[in-house]
């Protein structure tokens, strides 16, 4: 997923992005540092399927340890 976006105003550590009418915060730091308002930007989100199963395995991992009798 590969969407185009467009940078409405920043407010303190976050900048307020602009899709479509929705408009959503993200945290400034994830951007350009010399990304200003107007800017059209991508924004690409995936999945990680090798870092969810790593994620699950140790949690069950914790919780099998936390659990043992």
């Amino acid at each position: 997923m590969d969407e185009k976006c467009i940078i409405d105003r920043f407010e303190g550590d976050y900048v307020v992005i602009e899709y479509g009418r929705i408009t959503f915060n993200i945290p400034r730091l994830l951007l350009p540092k010399d990304a200003k308002e107007g800017d059209v930007v991508r924004i690409d989100i995936r999945i990680d399927k090798e870092e969810t199963k790593m994620r699950s395995q140790y949690i069950k991992k914790l919780a099998d340890e936390l659990f043992r009798e």
